[in-house]
């Protein structure tokens, strides 16, 4: 499938007492959890890894066989540090391919058939962005979109607004519906790691702390 995938690094996690995507789960970072999952239906992975001033970052430890480290576009209609969606806004400037999935790097349980399922839902209902639901709650950082919707962000950073889910539901959007809630499980903080860690295995952990 030619999509391009964007792992997205780039947070301060100051919550979790470092980089959160090189944070070890069972003795490998969190980040390789994720690309195990989207490395067979990715054409090209992106990561898009911290950076700036506050962040102490060496983003050679973000090199991985096969991808490419992108850094936040610099505007100077939008300032610094906008979350998350300034790493998609990158991702999507520099994909390659039509569809351009996005993936926190903390979320190391995430279904193996995640994204062939939003690909056939954005095919079939012609969307713009195919959004992960689960327990009726979205996760709009766990989506896959069309590379033409890149112009929109750019607008829509540029009028201040920074809600993922308010950028996903500002398109024409289709959900993708989960039933097993520890897929989606996020890892925040120390504590989160700390009990992950304690699990026999990752598939172990079926409810947040």
């Amino acid at each position: 499938m030619l999509i391009t995938t964007v792992i997205l690094a780039g947070g301060a996690a100051t919550r979790i007492g470092g980089d959160k995507g090189l944070q070890l789960l069972h003795g490998r970072p969190l980040i390789d959890w994720v690309l195990d999952n989207v490395r067979p239906h990715s054409a090209e992975i992106l990561l898009n890894v911290p950076q700036g001033d506050n962040v102490n970052t060496d983003n050679k430890n973000y090199l991985r066989e096969g991808c490419r480290t992108i850094k936040d576009i610099k505007s100077k209609d939008i300032e610094n540090n906008v979350g998350p969606l300034a790493g998609l806004q990158s991702a999507l400037h520099h994909a390659r391919h039509e569809w351009l999935a996005s993936m926190p790097c903390d979320t190391p349980f995430l279904p193996n058939d995640l994204l062939p399922r939003l690909l056939t839902a954005l095919q079939n209902n012609h969307a713009e962005v195919a959004v992960a639901v689960e327990g009726g709650q979205q996760h709009p950082t766990i989506a896959l979109y069309k590379k033409s919707v890149s112009p929109k962000l750019d607008i829509f950073l540029s009028s201040g607004q920074r809600k993922v889910g308010g950028w996903v539901n500002s398109l024409r959007v289709t959900e993708v519906l989960f039933d097993d809630a520890h897929t989606f499980l996020n890892i925040n903080s120390t504590q989160d790691l700390l009990r992950a860690n304690q699990a026999p295995t990752p598939l172990s952990l079926s409810h947040k702390a």
